[in-house]
């Protein structure tokens, strides 16, 4: 996606961006896009390279960055990653509801510690703009309702790692209330695409699809999620970066509900795969079964998204196709096949 008018004029704002989580699925897609729309940027990525963190992510890009390998939660990493910077993006974080279901203090660690040390360290370099990664789970269930989440809305976090997000943000948010520093945040939705680590919904179901193995489909499969293109995600987050304002939240959402089965019967269409591959699981504990954010602020400053649900699945499942070294790499790993073993009993 190109970038409009407003964008293009602001286009040098920024001279050095710091890119947390940048080897992360959105992190990385950020990255890529930020190159082909700000080519003049210096651009550093500090990632600690967990398990869902993956140099393949940014091939091809890596001479064009700076990176630097090491965690947020960790004050040597985060003060050698700073210096000179102008903009951070923070999009590092635990992201798995299941894995915090498991063991929630990672989660602790990386979503709130690490972003309390980034905060700190922007304030002491005097950057020009913080601007933070969050997540829709902040709102809570809208289960029975057919209301639209707002910026204004109490969070009401259900699972361990939306929490520590909401606990992100508010720490967010008072660093621009008591300090002055230049804070903005993102709540986007359910986003996918390529180089998401297959332990989320859709690229697990199409990389199992695939294999021949069944799709595990949570309870009866109707809890519902506003799906947003990783790429639209992106030029959401570039556009709050350079349009925002200052201690303001915009939802980032597509404006789409699927649930669970019609994830799963769009991937099986795609490609070609019998539906006897569904498979009825256990329900997720605490399951939240409806999100959906009103994205008007977001669309306010010249946002739009671009991609609707079937291009986007079409686009995601071809990438996949035509990079099965990568994920078979990636699920061939133990923290992988443990965490799938243990979760789906399989």
């Amino acid at each position: 996606m190109s970038l409009d008018s407003n964008q293009a004029q602001s286009q040098n704002q920024y001279k050095k961006v710091l890119v947390t989580g940048g080897a992360g699925f959105i992190g990385s897609n950020y990255v890529h896009y930020a190159i082909a729309n700000h080519p003049t940027w210096e651009i550093v990525v500090l990632d600690k390279l967990t398990y869902a963190g993956n140099l393949d992510n940014l091939k091809g890009v890596l001479d064009q960055i700076t990176f630097i390998e090491g965690d947020i939660a960790n004050p040597d990493d985060v003060e050698k990653a700073v210096v000179g910077v102008d903009a951070v993006l923070n999009f590092a974080a635990e992201s798995h509801v299941d894995r915090s279901l498991r063991d929630p203090r990672p989660f602790i660690k990386t979503n709130i510690e690490g972003t309390l040390l980034l905060l700190e360290a922007a304030r002491k370099h005097q950057i020009k703009r913080f601007l933070h990664v969050s997540t829709d789970e902040v709102y809570g269930d809208l289960v029975g309702s057919d209301r639209h989440s707002l910026e204004t809305d109490v969070l009401s976090p259900r699972s361990p790692y939306a929490a520590s997000k909401a606990g992100a943000e508010h720490l967010v948010f008072s660093y621009g209330i008591s300090y002055g520093l230049d804070v903005t945040i993102t709540r986007g939705s359910n986003t996918y695409g390529p180089y998401q680590y297959p332990e989320k919904i859709i690229p697990l179901f199409i990389t199992n699809a695939m294999e021949s193995k069944p799709l595990p489909i949570y309870g009866q499969g109707l809890a519902v999620r506003d799906y947003l293109y990783v790429e639209d995600h992106c030029s959401g987050i570039d556009t709050v970066l350079h349009q925002g304002e200052k201690g303001k939240a915009y939802n980032l959402g597509a404006r789409m509900q699927v649930n669970g089965v019609e994830v799963a019967q769009t991937i099986l269409k795609l490609l070609e795969c019998p539906e006897s591959l569904m498979k009825y699981v256990d329900d997720r504990p605490g399951h939240d079964y409806r999100y959906s954010v009103d994205p008007i602020a977001a669309e306010s400053l010249g946002w739009q998204r671009q991609w609707n649900f079937e291009r986007g699945m079409a686009n995601t499942v071809s990438w996949y196709k035509q990079n099965s070294d990568w994920w078979q790499a990636v699920k061939a790993k133990k923290v992988f096949q443990d965490h799938y073993q243990q979760w789906y009993k399989a």
